[in-house]
Order: C-alpha cells, then sequence, then structure tokens
C-alpha cells in the first residue's frame, strides 16, 4: 500500500482583512462610508413613511405657532411673527430636533443585531458614523426642502438675496451635521430604541429656551442668558438675519456676533461628539 501524502493548506494571511489589494485605508474609509451611506438611503427610498412622519412634527407645529398663536405674539423692533420671525426658527428646530431620529435608527440598528454584524466585518471603523452621518444630512436637506416650501405657501419669503440665503441654509445643515454625531453616540449608548425616543424629554426643552420661538429678551434675565448662548438661538438669529427677516437680538455679545457663533457651535459640537461616536462603535461588547 502506498500512503498518500497530504499536502499543507495554505493558510489566508490574516495581517490585514484585506491583504493584497492595493488601495490605502483612505480608500476603504471613503468606500465604506458610501456603502452604509447607500444603505440607509436605500431604506428610506423603500420605506418613505419614514420621511413624511419627520416632517409631521415641524409642520404641524407651523400651523400651531404661526395661526394659532402667532396673532399674540410680538417681535421686538417690529416685524410680522409668521411670516418673518417663525419660519427660520422653525428651520433651526427642525434640524436640531433631528438628532433623535439619528438615535432611534442606531439604537434600532444596536437592537437587531446590526451594529454587531458591521464589527465583524472588515471595514473601516468609522464608516459606521461616517455612513450614517453623510445620510441623515441628505434626509436633512430634503426635510428643509420641503419645509421651506411650506413657508412659502404661508407667505415667508427670504429678501436677503440669493447668496445670503444659501448661505443661511448651509448654517441650517451644519447644525444639523454636528448634531448627527449626538444622535449616534446616544443611540449607541441607550438600551433600546424606546428609550432613544424618550430623548424627546430633552431635545424639546432645548428648542424652546432659545430665539426659535421668542426673542430671549422676552425672556425672564438668567432664562434669557441661557436662551441667548444656546446654539440653536445662534443659528436662528444669523439665518434671520441672511435671510433678511427680523432678528430681535437683545445686545448680548452673543447675539450680536451670531453668526461667528453658528459656525464655532458645529464645529466644537462635532470635535467632541464625533470622536465618541467612533469610540463607542469600537467598545461595544460582540
Amino acid at each position: 500500500m502506498t500512503t498518500l501524502e497530504q499536502k499543507p493548506v495554505a493558510q489566508e494571511p490574516a495581517a490585514t482583512p484585506r491583504a493584497g489589494r492595493d488601495h490605502g485605508l483612505a480608500y476603504w474609509a471613503v468606500s465604506d462610508c458610501w456603502n452604509l451611506t447607500r444603505r440607509t438611503l436605500t431604506h428610506y427610498q423603500r420605506h418613505p413613511s419614514a420621511v413624511v412622519w419627520q416632517l409631521g412634527f415641524p409642520i404641524l407645529s407651523v400651523l400651531l405657532y404661526g395661526y394659532i398663536f402667532g396673532s399674540a405674539m410680538e417681535v421686538p423692533g417690529g416685524g410680522d411673527y409668521r411670516r418673518e420671525f417663525l419660519m427660520p426658527g422653525m428651520f433651526a428646530m427642525t434640524m436640531t430636533m433631528g438628532f433623535m431620529n439619528t438615535a432611534i435608527a442606531v439604537a434600532t440598528d444596536a437592537g437587531r443585531g446590526v451594529v454587531d454584524r458591521f464589527r465583524s466585518m472588515p471595514m473601516a471603523p468609522s464608516a459606521f458614523a461616517s455612513g450614517r452621518g453623510v445620510a441623515d444630512l441628505v434626509v436633512a436637506a430634503a426635510e428643509l426642502a420641503i419645509l421651506v416650501a411650506t413657508a412659502l405657501l404661508i407667505g415667508w419669503r427670504a429678501g436677503g438675496g440669493v447668496m445670503a440665503a444659501l448661505g443661511a441654509f448651509g448654517l441650517l445643515l451644519l447644525l444639523r451635521f454636528s448634531l448627527i454625531w449626538v444622535g449616534i453616540w446616544l443611540g449607541l449608548l441607550l438600551p433600546t430604541p424606546e428609550a432613544a425616543g424618550g430623548l424627546y424629554v430633552v431635545a424639546f426643552p432645548v428648542t424652546m429656551v432659545s430665539s426659535a420661538f421668542v426673542a430671549p429678551s422676552l425672556m425672564p434675565g438668567w432664562l434669557g442668558t441661557v436662551a441667548a448662548w444656546n446654539p440653536v438661538s445662534s443659528t436662528a438669529t444669523a439665518t434671520r438675519e441672511l435671510f433678511g427677516n427680523p432678528v430681535a437680538g437683545g445686545g448680548t455679545w452673543v447675539e450680536e456676533n451670531a453668526l461667528l457663533m453658528a459656525m464655532v457651535w458645529p464645529v466644537v459640537i462635532t470635535l467632541v461628539f464625533l470622536p465618541l461616536a467612533v469610540r463607542r462603535f469600537r467598545l461595544l461588547s460582540r
């Protein structure tokens, strides 16, 4: 009898999950980001009711504040509350409240084991956060466009020029972009989508104690100071300036420099919460 010799089985190299490919880490980070962005956008494409539901609250708020409470509201310095003062604040509120949608979506993925599956795959660690961020920014732009169309129907107009209006929309999306990372971090931190939905009790006071609906100068002294330094107020006031709408500033430094602070606040929020979101994704237990 002849003994068959077993040939050694070649082992796959384990140094890197993508060994043998010529592309660098930056290429795969961008590629993985795009794949996860496409996944999220495909979900919205197949379930458009999710976007419609997200728009329901701000449109309802426009009707409530504009047509029910609007006649009783005053704008310091003059101006129409419903058609001029309210709408930029409503834009800022919608961009702010969007972080809850991000948190709920991330918590849902985590609860279904999707996040664990992503962690087991050979993809860039930053791709989960960046993919979600880009997709949510695209959805936020669509939400903002629909909300602007609603504002135009009720008589709101931007009188500051085309370039100034584009700058205002850019500031609104910049605020939303920074809060995406807050939503991702909280979504990975909270145990269930229901717990993420409970963030409303935090988001609602943040938007109300700001200049989104009422000028801080009309609030009690200490509350007006808190509202003036709220990042939502900086964006709302800056967009009112760029849109050519009544600003109703109180003369404080942060209100006089709202355009600067509308750029500084999102940068600070991003620098704090983007690393926290990526780190939280890496530290999740399998």
